[in-house]
């Protein structure tokens, strides 16, 4: 089955302002997301992600390269209505909501009664109903944020582009958004989701890429990512915890991590030393962890 986003060696360059130099936004920028996964695409600000999403959609073309979106080109008119897209910064029409997502559906095709059905569903989805009648410009920001969510639904689409979808939503919303693109991967489509809360990629995503600089850095399934290839993990009981060097201890068991190549040795001194082994495992690292490693930034600012 052919991809359903697909960059082929994209660059993108465009001038800041008159007279400045050029800037590279993307450069040979190749990557794939298949059909009914959740894919994260990571990297800080200034990245290229924002731009990678607006060259899918057509609201700007690349400097080289190309791409295809649900079998299309990039920014194909008819594609576009099998898309849902929620912009980082959310601007929507001073409309009432029900109104102003209907009026979204009307623009991907839909008409009454299909409209009207659809419509009513997404709010009650999105939690909205109370607030149908309310003017969107006069909303919370969380609450234009569902209302965001809710346009992008409307049209039963095939793809969504999520932009930074929940930064305004409080842990409830979040949690809720994160059972709706798990039922959204369920019935077989596809979100291409952009986020700087890294525990929401971890959880959620089946495979995420970090783009740093325009280029791609690091691309995998989630939990391969975390689960560290170099070092383990040993937990073992009655042991001293200054045996081995970086120990913890809680309520009788002492945790340390070795390299790889220093497993079978560290387990013996367990032994050896009258210990019991519970466990050993790859290290598990956090999403932050690779995420500060790839940008080249401790989390205290300074470089790595």
């Amino acid at each position: 089955m052919p991809p359903v986003l697909e960059y082929q060696n994209v660059t993108k360059e465009y001038r800041a302002a008159w007279r400045r130099p050029m800037v590279r936004a993307l450069e040979e920028f190749s990557l794939t997301v298949d059909r009914g996964e959740i894919f994260g695409f990571l990297g800080p600000n200034g990245a290229g992600k924002t731009t990678a999403m607006h060259l899918a959609l057509g609201f700007t073309r690349p400097t080289r390269g190309r791409g295809r979106m649900l079998g299309a080109r990039f920014g194909n008119p008819k594609t576009r209505r099998r898309v849902g897209f929620v912009a980082e910064n959310v601007a929507l029409y001073h409309r009432p909501t029900r109104k102003l997502v209907r009026f979204y559906g009307a623009l991907n095709g839909l008409r009454d009664p299909q409209l009207a059905s659809a419509t009513r569903e997404v709010l009650e989805t999105m939690e909205l109903s109370e607030a149908a009648d309310r003017n969107a410009g006069k909303l919370s920001r969380g609450m234009l944020q569902r209302v965001a969510l809710a346009q992008a639904l409307v049209n039963d689409p095939d793809l969504l582009l999520l932009d930074e979808p929940t930064s305004a939503l409080d842990p409830l919303g979040r949690v809720a958004v994160r059972e709706l693109l798990q039922r959204f991967r369920a019935a077989g489509k596809t979100v291409f989701l952009s986020s700087h809360l890294l525990s929401e990629i971890e959880t959620v995503c089946d495979r995420v890429a970090i783009i740093h600089r325009g280029r791609l850095r690091r691309l995998g399934r989630t939990h391969e990512l975390l689960e560290s290839a170099e070092q383990v993990e040993i937990v073992a009981r009655r042991i001293q915890a200054h045996a081995f060097a970086g120990t913890t201890a809680v309520d009788g068991l002492v945790r340390f991590v070795v390299p790889v190549r220093q497993q079978r040795a560290a387990i013996e001194r367990v032994w050896s030393s009258g210990g019991e082994l519970i466990r050993v495992n790859p290290l598990r690292r956090s999403l932050e962890d690779i995420f500060l490693e790839i940008v080249g930034e401790k989390p205290g600012g300074g470089e790595a």
